[in-house]
């Protein structure tokens, strides 16, 4: 049962408040989420009734339950602080924030609004002592019950992958781009035979929207192609060269990533850019062992590109989506791209626009 190697958690038991206790099947199990589907043979069991997380408001009032440090069906209530709330390392979850006091053992329960309805799922809090502090989080209801249904339907849940790592846009970046205002995913790097490869989206590129969805962050975008099933075809509205333009894409499946590491070049002659940065080409061996075409590598930065937060080590690849061969073409590009650009670096095994100003 589940997948991952949850085989270990095959078997749950489950007590009910009128103190009967199940042997529960783990019918599957989705990390991404942190929910699993159980199943027991019952009857006349209690149901509650299923709302939508979407329709709640902030500032609404919301009761938890559950069974704080092992006082069962406790209940709580506050507000909606806050929603879609995203937190680190939870890409596919847009969390509902309350101020319900939740505790060691609320989580799994239900978070109800004030009409009887399931919203959401006690999931997590933020706290610096390890307990409530007026923050808590909740999986949406609606993730959780699409969960639910792949799992029955499929026995694992499925989500759909691009195939390109992406970074936020920033002011710097949205006026480096042309971009009349600062949201949207940059596409950092395109995974060569991805599903954007075929699609033609290319580094520089900003998704501003996926099917008539609005990506106001970057954040959004991994959230709203993972909701959708490989093989599904999706329109894109891409931001390149100062205009937005429509992409279609067949979404491919998410799996775990393999990425090869990146070894660290030699030391060879230097040469300054004129930016505050010293750099020189990678030699051709370089080139091949990191699978690039071409680029340079910082030897050190000062001025402009230390305020920008270029390091030693990182990889020149493209600026303004030209891209870099030699220290005298970066040069040039530099020289024609007045005080506002954006430099494509590889540092370690990750791809990212960083924005640089002159002035």
């Amino acid at each position: 049962a589940g997948e991952d190697g949850d085989a270990a958690l095959s078997e749950v038991t489950v007590t009910l408040i009128d103190k009967r206790e199940f042997k529960a099947k783990v019918v599957g199990i989705d990390r991404r989420t942190d929910v699993a589907l159980l199943k027991i043979d019952a009857k006349g069991l209690p149901a509650v009734k299923i709302g939508k997380a979407d329709d709640a408001r902030v500032g609404e009032w919301v009761v938890a339950m559950g069974s704080p440090f092992g006082f069962d069906n406790t209940v709580t209530a506050g507000i909606i602080s806050a929603k879609a709330r995203r937190l680190p390392d939870e890409t596919y979850v847009p969390f509902i924030q309350t101020d319900v006091a939740i505790n060691p053992g609320n989580s799994g329960g239900p978070l109800f609004n004030l009409a009887g309805e399931v919203i959401g799922i006690n999931s997590q809090i933020y706290s610096r002592s390890g307990g409530f502090m007026g923050i808590s989080f909740a999986i949406p209801i609606d993730v959780a019950m699409n969960v639910k249904d792949q799992l029955v339907t499929h026995g694992r849940v499925q989500r759909g992958r691009l195939g390109i790592a992406i970074q936020g846009v920033d002011k710097d970046l949205a006026q480096s781009f042309g971009l009349p205002d600062a949201r949207g995913a940059l596409v950092a790097s395109v995974e060569p035979g991805s599903a954007a490869e075929k699609a033609g989206l290319q580094a520089g590129d900003v998704v501003l929207g996926v099917d008539g969805k609005r990506i106001g962050d970057s954040a959004d975008l991994p959230r709203v192609i993972g909701e959708k099933r490989p093989g599904t075809r999706i329109r894109m509205e891409v931001w390149r060269d100062g205009r937005s333009r429509d992409m279609v894409a067949t979404l491919d499946e998410l799996t775990a990533d393999n990425v090869a590491s990146a070894p660290t070049p030699s030391q060879v002659e230097s040469v300054n850019a004129g930016i505050g940065l010293t750099a020189r080409a990678l030699t051709s061996q370089e080139a091949a062992q990191l699978r690039l075409r071409g680029g340079l590598v910082v030897e050190g930065v000062d001025g402009p590109a230390a305020r920008a937060g270029l390091q030693r080590g990182d990889i020149i690849l493209a600026l303004n989506n030209q891209a870099v061969t030699s220290v005298a073409q970066f040069r040039s590009l530099v020289e024609a791209s007045g005080k506002r650009f954006a430099l494509l670096i590889q540092r370690g095994e990750s791809r990212i626009f960083v924005p640089l100003r002159l002035e």
